[in-house]
């Protein structure tokens, strides 16, 4: 499979001057659906699964993906748990026929291993020309993910569900991978749960820093580490990954970690953003229930696709997603979300350029 990030890189002058200008006139290279706010994780680190979902339909999410057409590079398929949508391989491969991405990313929290190795296998066979990430989420090592995760057994269900997918053997448009959401709760035993997952040799590592988010309702809830415990975490994972041998998607979603780390660090120290934020410009994210923000840390709502004859075009373009593009860029945020910032380090120079020497060169 060729690297699915190259042929997005033409695009990125006109999102600058969209960027730039306020009013883009591209649709988003990187989508987030949140299928649904149902969870069957209880996490000290989010709250989500307290929240109504109303969440559109198989149907609906035709109308939608079929509005949007082929301008999604990267799209991400969240929740709560997407697999508790019976249908979320019946979504992925809808959002496929319509937008054709380069790149579907799944996280999971790995309960349901037969429905998830069951669905898994009919996405990567119906998409065949798309790298499909599959992330499994692991905040610590045996009982102890169960406390935070809030469910007994989680660990082991977890654990189970990554050998059903690695039994699949669909080849390399499957990427398998562990997800740690660093917190306050687990922040200093980075070193022994990265460890643990490594002797399972999963294709990819990742971790994003807890923090508060309105999506999550976590606002004021103090989950996230401290600054020093953050950077320990992180330097430990950063100088381990120069150890992993890794090809193709692997290498470069290696590269860009490590660059996110780096970012975060400063963020922390420095409290201000370290490159542009392109939230509403080449990034969204569609709630269950229609409505389209521009990111889910502030969760404004741009219109809802019910209410616009599932017509995203016309939401993109209208003048409340400008306002709200406004806001963004004269705000000065400077969060760490992780899917964002993956979308902004793709459009800094400076950045692309030290992840491709890095993935061609090592370092």
């Amino acid at each position: 499979m060729k690297n699915p990030l190259l042929n997005l890189l033409a695009k990125v002058p006109f999102f600058k001057l969209a960027r730039r200008l306020g009013r883009p006139r591209m649709l988003p290279a990187s989508l987030t659906v949140s299928l649904t706010y149902r969870c069957n994780s209880r996490c000290m680190t989010c709250r989500v699964y307290e929240r109504e979902s109303r969440e559109l339909t198989l149907d609906e999410y035709g109308k939608i993906f079929r509005s949007i057409g082929r301008a999604p590079h990267w799209i991400t398929f969240s929740g709560g748990e997407p697999f508790l949508r019976e249908d979320i391989d019946s979504v992925c491969i809808e959002a496929y026929r319509h937008c054709r991405p380069k790149i579907i990313n799944i996280p999971t929290n790995g309960l349901l291993t037969d429905r998830i190795v069951g669905k898994v296998g009919r996405i990567v066979e119906a998409c065949p020309d798309a790298a499909v990430i599959v992330n499994l989420s692991i905040d610590a090592v045996g009982e102890r993910h169960d406390e935070i995760r809030g469910s007994k057994g989680s660990y082991r269900k977890a654990i189970d569900t990554y050998h059903g997918l690695r039994s699949l053997g669909h080849g390399e448009n499957l990427v398998l991978g562990f997800h740690t959401v660093i917190s306050r709760y687990n922040a200093r035993d980075i070193p022994e749960i990265y460890s643990e997952l490594k002797k399972l040799g999963p294709d990819s590592y990742i971790t994003e820093i807890a923090e508060e988010r309105t999506e999550l309702l976590t606002v004021g809830e103090r989950i996230s580490p401290l600054h020093a415990d953050y950077e320990r975490a992180v330097d430990f994972i950063a100088e381990d990954m120069k150890n992993w041998e890794m090809k193709g998607i692997s290498k470069v979603t290696r590269a860009f970690r490590k660059r996110y780390y780096h970012m975060v660090k400063k963020i922390l120290l420095e409290n201000r953003i370290q490159i542009p934020c392109y939230a509403g410009v080449a990034s969204c994210q569609l709630a269950p229930d229609g409505d389209v923000w521009a990111c889910c840390i502030r969760s404004e709502v741009m219109g809802n696709l019910r209410e616009s004859d599932y017509d995203f075009p016309k939401i993109w373009f209208s003048a409340e997603a400008a306002r709200i593009r406004k806001e963004i860029k004269d705000r000065d945020c400077f969060c760490p979300l992780a899917n964002a910032s993956y979308t902004n380090m793709l459009f800094s120079f400076r950045t692309v350029a030290k992840v491709g020497v890095e993935s061609l060169f090592g370092g």
